[in-house]
Formats: structure tokens, sequence, C-alpha cells
């Protein structure tokens, strides 16, 4: 298969996939997007993790939160917990590599906050162990996965929200999520800002 042929047939499954998703996507982000504006106008904030590729996406939306998206806004209450790597090694060593978010959660969160949790596979041990530490302090849980869900699934409870990109293709399911996201960000704005 030429060069030219294979980046066809990215664009193509990537369309593919994000057609597919669109009927079994839009009302588990309208929940997400209903559930995090009534996070941030309590004066709540949103938690976010994820590994490797994930935690970039975690990382991608909380700087959307803290700063701006497409317009104008007062900073909205956001934190990756990704990001420290004193506090990531620190655990990883002390502890376990799988309590990396669930500490910090149990530091950080507060009823009524948010967590974003980002697995393509839905089977992150650390992802898993950070929502039944949200789940201890009453804070909301946002689920976004792929592929069934995987194990991630079995541990939501009725008031969490899951997106779960109909894929088995890690790829595909990282780039549905990233537009996933960018709706988030909107959906927020939208409510807060109200429509252009």
């Amino acid at each position: 298969m030429s060069l030219q042929a294979r980046i066809n047939s990215h664009f193509l499954s990537s369309i593919k996939v994000k057609h597919d998703a669109l009927p079994v996507l839009t009302a588990p982000l309208t929940a997400a997007i209903e559930l995090m504006t009534k996070t941030l106008q309590s004066k709540n904030k949103i938690m976010a993790c994820g590994n490797g590729g994930s935690a970039a996406d975690a990382q991608h939306f909380s700087a959307e939160l803290l700063n701006r998206f497409e317009r104008e806004r007062k900073p909205l209450g956001a934190l990756a917990l990704t990001t420290d790597s004193s506090t990531l090694t620190s655990i990883g060593n002390d502890y376990s590599f799988d309590e990396i978010f669930s500490k910090q959660i149990l530091g950080l969160g507060q009823p009524g906050d948010t967590l974003l949790a980002i697995s393509t596979s839905g089977n992150s041990e650390n992802v898993i162990a950070a929502i039944n530490a949200a789940h201890k302090l009453h804070v909301n849980v946002v689920a976004l996965t792929g592929k069934s869900g995987g194990k991630m699934a079995q541990r939501l409870s009725s008031d969490d929200v899951h997106i779960c990109v109909p894929s088995e293709q890690t790829a595909r399911i990282q780039e549905v999520h990233l537009l996933c996201l960018h709706c988030l960000c909107d959906g927020i704005d939208s409510i807060i800002l109200g429509d252009e």
C-alpha cells in the first residue's frame, strides 16, 4: 500500500468512526456538559486523569477550562492529576502506580466536584482506583472510554456519565475523545456565556 493510500485510509476510517459515534454519544455528552456546568457554577472543580495519550487529553481539557476555549471568559476550576511529577513518583514509589490518581482525589476532592476519568480501553487500574476514590467522596464521575468500556463500565454508578466511543482501535478512540473534549468545552461555555 502506498503512503498516500495509507493516509487516505486513516482519514476515511476516522470519518467513519466519528459518523458512527454521533448517535451513540450525543446523549451522554449532553449529560456530561450539564453535570460539569453544574459543578463549575457551584464553585466546585473538575479533576481529570488518564495515562499516556489520555494524560495529554486530561491536561488539554484542564487547560481549555482554566484558560479559555474559543471565547473569552473567567477561568473555570479544573485540575489535571497527571502533571505533578513529584507527587506521581512519590505515590508510585511509596505505594503503587495504581494509586497515583486516587490518593490525589482523596486529598483534593470535595463533594460536588467532578472527575473526568479517561481510558481508551476502560481497563486502566489507576483510573479505576480514581473512580472508586471519587465515589467515596461523593465526587461525580464522567468516564471517557472506548471499546466496551472495560472494567470502568462495571464500576460506574447510575449517577455517573459514561461516554464510550464505539470503536476497537485505540487511535480512532483517541481522535473521538479529543472531539468529545471540545464538545464538552463548547457546551460548558454555551451554558455559562450563552449561545453566540
